[in-house]
């Protein structure tokens, strides 16, 4: 407890609070800080892959509107295609190569076995969106939890530290503002440190919720396209 003639501006710097903070309180403000690091690291890694995909899906989507032959845009985009929407096409067209070379589009179950390819093509495609929006939904746990938790870990440090405050100041029988101040402030720097890693969570949580629904969206209305130009294709071939 430091007492009033000790006091100067210095006693409420941010390192000087940390450092004359109780133990608990250290703990409790170096979990927040690293909380926050994690939260930062989140955020900076969604922006850049968020940024990423849609610019990719709006060169690709481009691609399949230009008129190119399916097949062309998929032998473009490589044989392992790391973004979703060109493995949603190679899929399909594997899906349609594979009942063509069968044999399963000839013959007088034709009709019955388009239905089925339409089908499977239609499953393989609700696959892919479902790993991929698992995927891009990755890490958004970590924001909830930071975004959830750090005001009430924040509150326990304040808590704390303002307990052991009114310990000392019974134990000195001392009730002075000047010996309270510094105590108090202390135990109040953990919330605000706890509101830090929070806030800035919170906001990046639901904004890249609602951005990893856009891009499902966006998948699901890409995978609809798609049925519907192969449904297309294979009712050109039945004329």
């Amino acid at each position: 407890m430091e007492s009033g003639a000790s006091i100067t501006p210095e006693t409420f710097n941010v390192v000087h609070l940390f450092m004359a903070a109780d133990w608990v309180v250290k703990i409790v403000l170096i979990g927040l800080t690293l909380a926050s690091l994690w939260s930062w690291a989140v955020i900076i890694d969604k922006l850049a892959r968020f940024a990423a995909l849609n610019r990719q899906a709006d060169q690709f989507e481009l691609a399949v509107g230009s008129g190119k032959p399916l097949e062309e845009v998929a032998q473009q985009a490589g044989e392992a295609p790391r973004q979703p929407l060109p493995r949603m096409l190679q899929s399909a067209l594997r899906e349609w190569r594979e009942a063509r070379g069968k044999g399963l589009l000839a013959g007088e179950q034709s009709d019955t076995q388009t239905a089925f390819l339409v089908q499977r093509i239609d499953r393989v495609l609700g696959s892919l969106i479902a790993r991929e929006s698992q995927r891009i939904e990755d890490g958004l746990g970590s924001l909830a939890i930071v975004a959830t938790a750090s005001p009430f870990v924040g509150l326990f440090g304040t808590v704390w530290g303002i307990m052991h405050a009114f310990q000392a100041i019974a134990i000195e029988k001392n009730t002075n503002l000047s010996v309270v101040a510094p105590s108090i402030a202390q135990a109040l720097f953990a919330t605000a440190i706890g509101l830090a890693a929070a806030i800035p969570a919170y906001i990046a949580y639901n904004k890249f919720s609602a951005d990893a629904g856009k891009f499902t969206a966006r998948l699901e209305g890409f995978a609809d396209d798609l049925v519907t130009a192969i449904q297309r294709r294979l009712a050109e071939r039945r004329t």
